[in-house]
């Protein structure tokens, strides 16, 4: 028996390759709302990011949403995803 493939994903703050378990997805909706996907399932365009403080403020400070959604995402997304993530801990 085949050992069960591991999907990998990787951090568009760090450029790092990552088991898809150990990374925060983001997802923009069909409607164009974004937020922080911890299920990893919800419907729409994903773009993945380490689960770390320093790649999480990474996004905000490069943009980054920007260019994965190809789309001009508002500063209250970076600061509404900044929240939810370091408000969970």
């Amino acid at each position: 028996m085949t050992p069960k493939k591991i999907p990998m994903r990787t951090c568009i703050a760090c450029r790092q390759e990552r088991p898809k378990r150990d990374l925060l997805r983001v997802v923009k909706s069909a409607e164009g709302k974004i937020s922080l996907d911890f299920s990893g399932r919800l419907p729409g365009r994903g773009a993945y990011v380490c689960n770390e403080g320093a790649c999480i403020k990474k996004l905000a400070q490069k943009k980054l949403l920007n260019k994965a959604f190809s789309a001009d995402v508002p500063a209250e997304v970076y600061a509404a995803v900044e929240a939810e993530f370091f408000g969970g801990k």
